[in-house]
């Protein structure tokens, strides 16, 4: 049936209009509590970005006053604390040269089943994190998950560069779970040197 009537059809207009608004303002409402997520997960993949621009400089911008020295080993303060870490430090450690690591502990807990949710949740993040390299080449931190397993006491994911080059093949980016006595777990994550691997073999052999 066709509605002449004027006022009739004014005031369906304005019930049209309120239902298209209240509906809106529904689903702006159902979706702000994951926008407002969205930050503090972006702050992390974005200082994660710097801390690994900063690898081939040795975390020269980022490294600040001296913690501790020994022969072996420098420890540093970092002046970036990622968004989320407890505390972060970097390293310089002394062999045939000077290879640098930066590390960052994102949570301590007694609470495996925790520790393993924190540790799922950083690698999604991290997983195909991409971030300027050396001479600012473009690349993609990839790698397979591996569930933790409480008995393991330790579980360790090496997130690798793509596409593969002579300076993305140097720089790793690490994400850990490690039990600490008597009760604690630790949930890491670090940039380091392939090199200071490479040091280390030379070392054992030369021995």
């Amino acid at each position: 049936m066709l509605i002449t009537n004027p006022t009739i059809q004014l005031l369906m207009k304005k019930t049209v209009k309120t239902l298209v608004l209240f509906t809106c303002i529904s689903l702006f409402s159902v979706q702000l509590p994951a926008q407002l997520r969205l930050p503090v997960s972006n702050a992390f993949m974005s200082d994660m970005k710097k801390v690994i621009a900063d690898h081939a400089s040795h975390f020269d911008h980022i490294r600040g006053e001296v913690i501790t020295e020994s022969p072996q080993i420098t420890e540093y303060q970092c002046t970036l604390l990622v968004n989320g870490a407890e505390e972060s430090s970097i390293t310089k450690h002394s062999s045939k040269k000077s290879i640098y690591s930066w590390e960052a502990v994102m949570l301590t807990t007694e609470s495996f089943e925790k520790a393993k949710q924190k540790f799922r949740s950083l690698y999604n993040q991290l997983n195909n994190l991409g971030a300027a390299i050396g001479d600012k080449q473009q690349v993609h931190f990839k790698a397979e998950y591996e569930t933790p397993k409480e008995e393991k006491k330790f579980t360790a994911i090496v997130f690798r560069a793509h596409p593969s080059s002579e300076a993305s093949d140097q720089v790793k980016l690490e994400l850990s779970l490690q039990f600490h006595a008597p009760m604690e777990w630790k949930v890491r994550v670090m940039v380091y040197d392939q090199q200071r691997a490479d040091e280390e073999r030379g070392s054992r052999e030369d021995d």
